[in-house]
């Protein structure tokens, strides 16, 4: 038989270590449970509660510490990523503003973006608009951001003279060199992948990913590729850093400049969605290479953390399309009733119906006014059925998304017998 855990003492250090909590943590809680601890269950109400409202009392402190202690990790963290994208030449338009208005005027974060989004809309020649601010007033860092960036709030012309010399300065770097101007975004700019764009044949799709981010089993990036019918039909192509670029599941590259194994890997290609899944280094060396890669329909990059970047590959892998396969584009509004999950495309409505019997989870798909979506075939004259029945749940959201966009690509089955 085995035995049952240990019962949780909350007075007891050790056990709040076992569930995680920094030593110095678990001692202040133990502490103050050992001082307040709970009363019997046949004391009078008014004292349990007199005796849970002290703990929650003498708790504030040690909750306001841990609060703080956050807050300072979460601006050391963002202070320390725009340092680190300085130094590598990867900075964003205000980058250094945020810098210089924590190191001249001691900002904190919030102030220093502020700050940072005043100093740039002067410098735009653009009028100040402090959206965190009611309409027509500025808080203290945006108005000394603006004011740092050669604005003044006085003067009626000082608009269009910034606006005048904004236009100057993007005249010059319009006549630079064309070998210093860029023809194109750099993949690194590329918006996130969303389900908004139209679905594309596998054949036509290219995953470029970092060799850091395939190797890295917490992106679960070849779990979620293989488990996907039809992706080995793309052009996925693996990107290591210094090195070149080779084709996914080959050893190693082949012989040659990065340049010609990239463009040997994208020879007669036809490529209608372009994917870039990289951060570091392995995007910078990509977006070195930008120039080799195919203008297309749709070109988009992954980013953030690793479990964001997993939902927006989730979004790419979505729109992928088998032979022969027709699925509707457009963005589905999801909503989380009572019921359960439903999501909206055009007309139709798909949402979980409950478990199934024997067993089994329903989805179904229905028209305005809860009336099955019944009579409707696809370009192929197959009959679309408006209910299915799935055994994992798991596998819900993505089977309601396969539903949805087969029956907004559907005709009416009438057209065809009226013909």
């Amino acid at each position: 038989m085995t035995s049952l855990p240990a019962p949780f003492d909350p007075a007891d250090a050790a056990c709040w270590i076992a569930q995680g909590r920094r030593p110095d943590h678990a001692r202040t809680l133990a502490s103050v449970w050992r001082d307040y601890p709970d009363l019997p269950f046949d004391a009078p109400l008014a004292a349990r509660m007199a005796r849970s409202r002290a703990r929650v009392a003498a708790l504030r402190p040690f909750n306001d510490a841990i609060r703080d202690e956050v807050e300072r990790e979460r601006q050391r963290a963002n202070f320390a990523c725009i340092e680190r994208r300085i130094a590598k030449g990867a900075a964003e338009p205000f980058d250094g503003a945020i810098l210089h208005g924590r190191d001249r005027h001691g900002y904190d974060w919030d102030a220093c973006v502020l700050y940072a989004q005043g100093r740039y809309a002067a410098e735009e020649g653009w009028p100040p608009r402090d959206f965190s601010a009611p309409p027509g007033e500025t808080s203290p860092a945006y108005a000394q951001g603006f004011r740092d960036g050669g604005g003044c709030f006085d003067d009626l012309f000082e608009t269009a003279r910034r606006s005048y010399a904004a236009a100057a300065r993007r005249q010059d770097t319009a006549s630079a060199p064309a070998a210093r101007r860029l023809s194109r975004p750099l993949p690194s700019n590329w918006p996130l992948p969303t389900d908004t764009p139209r679905p594309s044949r596998w054949s036509k799709r290219v995953l470029i990913a970092g060799a850091r981010i395939a190797s890295d089993t917490s992106a679960g990036l070849r779990t979620m590729l293989e488990a996907e019918p039809g992706h080995e039909r793309a052009t996925i192509i693996l990107a290591v850093a210094g090195c070149g670029f080779h084709a996914w599941g080959a050893c190693d590259a082949q012989p040659a400049e990065p340049a010609d194994q990239l463009r040997a890997l994208l020879a007669g290609a036809d490529v209608d969605d372009l994917l870039v899944m990289a951060d570091g280094d392995d995007l910078a060396w990509i977006d070195d290479h930008a120039a080799l890669l195919p203008l297309c329909r749709t070109m988009e990059r992954t980013r953030h953390s690793v479990i964001q970047q997993r939902g927006q590959l989730r979004a790419w892998l979505d729109r992928g399309l088998g032979e022969g396969e027709v699925l509707a584009s457009g963005h589905i509004r999801w909503t989380k009733l009572a019921q359960g999950l439903s999501g909206r495309l055009g007309e139709f409505v798909t949402r979980y119906a409950g478990p199934a019997c024997p067993r089994g989870h329903r989805i179904v798909v229905e028209l305005a006014g809860g009336r099955p979506a019944a009579g409707f075939m696809t370009a192929q004259g197959e009959p679309l059925v408006p209910e299915t029945i799935i055994t994992n749940k798991a596998h819900l959201r993505k089977t309601m998304i396969i539903m949805l966009r087969r029956f907004a690509a559907a005709i009416p089955q009438h057209r065809d017998m009226a013909a």
